[in-house]
């Protein structure tokens, strides 16, 4: 590369960074260019390609390039301090080797973008689906996958469609993912609740709940736990194995995070299914990319074909250049290697997270102890206002989520679920040094308006 080649590049996105060049203003003509840095079109038209491809810049035919966008970081993101996004950090998200993914997908899969997919999935996507489930010992055939636009829309599915053992009401972990609720109370279906902590779940309870409520299915993540970050171990997994079997109870394990999991022997729930009993959802979002919108679903046998048409009755088929561009990345490695640089960043996200909660909250404020995942939360005491809490802490850019939609109505606490997929790591401590600074100041001055309340009766 030319010394010349480089200036360029560096003074248009220069010029964008000081707003100079903002999205949709046209870069001035290869010709001025060329006489401004005083060298051949050749080169500045290849150092337009370059910003082109990097997509800064977008040309249109026989007029010139123009901005796609500023690019230029406002203050209010520089200075934020996210606890709340959910999203895989940027920084890990493998934008160009995917695509390469991508393009590689439209050479070879030109006939099915054009007409309507397997409505089950890419066959060829399914088989390297199953060798890559194998990884997290699944262990199914191709023909019991079904390949959905995430995992929220598997999910809906299953919440509204009838299954094998004709039961109506759905059991959920309190508290749980909250698309889960959502997906349950807009299809009516009656749910009950059973509580998890950092310590598991009362399992009499869990029994007596299969035996008498008509539990069509148990939805339950086994790892990484959405909010808690709480872990089952493989014993307890077994005893909810086969409670479900002795019930007639299916379950529905969303094993989102499996890839973070830092115990190389945890099993899923799906590795000790007796008559096909555990129904195994696996997200791409979470580690890979969120707008790929690709996900999948291991089935009873007996349930894929009901499962297929609902699915068919409101999304005819998954994008078939996403099936293509993921099957291509699996299938050359480069998403194994992608893993390896991913579980390193979030563990040590998790682990100053833990260090920070322990050494600023105040003793009074009870916190999830997560080995590894995006999660934790944090329960408040008595008194304080959640609402209020969020809302000073977002007038000070400190941005996180109230765990209230998290629970059932009857399962309601105070708590807030912090993220570290998205903060930055140099910010986790003075987040959460401001944070408990916020907690301390609501909660001395309600014990101090309690007090003078007393005082003047």
């Amino acid at each position: 590369m030319t010394t010349k080649y480089i200036g360029i590049l560096e003074w248009v996105k220069q010029q964008i960074q000081d707003e100079k060049l903002k999205t949709g203003d046209k870069l001035p003509s290869i010709r001025l260019l060329a006489e401004q840095f005083q060298c051949s079109k050749n080169t500045v038209t290849k150092a337009l390609l370059e910003l082109e491809k990097q997509h800064i810049i977008y040309a249109k035919p026989k007029s010139g390039y123009y901005v796609v966008d500023n690019h230029k970081t406002s203050v209010q993101q520089d200075i934020a301090i996210d606890f709340l996004s959910a999203g895989p950090d940027q920084r890990s998200m493998p934008y160009e080797d995917f695509q390469h993914c991508i393009n590689q997908a439209i050479d070879h899969y030109k006939e099915q973008l054009f007409t309507y997919s397997d409505q089950q999935g890419l066959f060829s996507l399914r088989k390297e689906l199953a060798k890559y489930l194998q990884h997290l010992q699944v262990f199914a055939k191709p023909d019991r996958l079904v390949i959905t636009s995430g995992s929220q829309q598997a999910l809906h599915i299953l919440a509204a469609m009838p299954f094998p053992n004709g039961k109506k009401n759905v059991l959920i972990e309190q508290p749980t993912y909250f698309g889960m609720i959502d997906a349950l109370q807009v299809n009516g279906i009656t749910t009950f609740g059973i509580e998890v902590t950092m310590e598991g779940m009362d399992f009499k309870k869990l029994e007596k709940l299969f035996r008498t409520d008509d539990i069509k299915f148990f939805y339950i993540i086994p790892r990484c736990h959405n909010p808690l970050g709480h872990h089952y171990t493989n014993e307890e997994k077994k005893k909810i194995v086969a409670l479900a079997e002795k019930y007639d109870v299916y379950i529905v394990e969303d094993d989102y995070l499996a890839e973070l999991d830092t115990d190389l022997k945890a099993d899923p729930l799906f590795a000790y299914e007796p008559n096909e009993r555990v129904i195994y959802v696996k997200s791409f979002s979470k580690v890979f990319l969120p707008g790929l919108r690709i996900a999948t679903v291991v089935l009873p046998e007996k349930m894929i074909s009901s499962f297929v048409h609902s699915k068919f009755s409101a999304d005819f088929y998954t994008s078939p250049l996403s099936q293509g561009a993921l099957e291509i990345y699996l299938k050359n490695g480069m998403f194994q290697y992608h893993l390896e640089k991913v579980k390193k960043l979030y563990s040590n996200k998790m682990n100053l997270l833990l260090e920070a909660c322990s050494l600023h909250l105040p003793t009074y404020v009870q916190f999830t102890k997560p080995k590894t995942g995006f999660y934790l939360t944090i329960f408040l005491p008595s008194g304080i206002d959640v609402d209020k809490l969020i809302y000073m802490l977002h007038k000070n850019h400190i941005y996180v989520d109230n765990a209230s939609r998290m629970f059932l109505s009857e399962y309601s606490q105070k708590a807030i679920r912090l993220s570290i997929s998205q903060v930055n790591e140099n910010k986790i401590h003075l987040g959460l040094q401001q944070l408990a600074a916020h907690i301390i100041d609501l909660y001395e001055k309600r014990n101090y308006n309690v007090l003078s309340f007393k005082s003047y009766l």
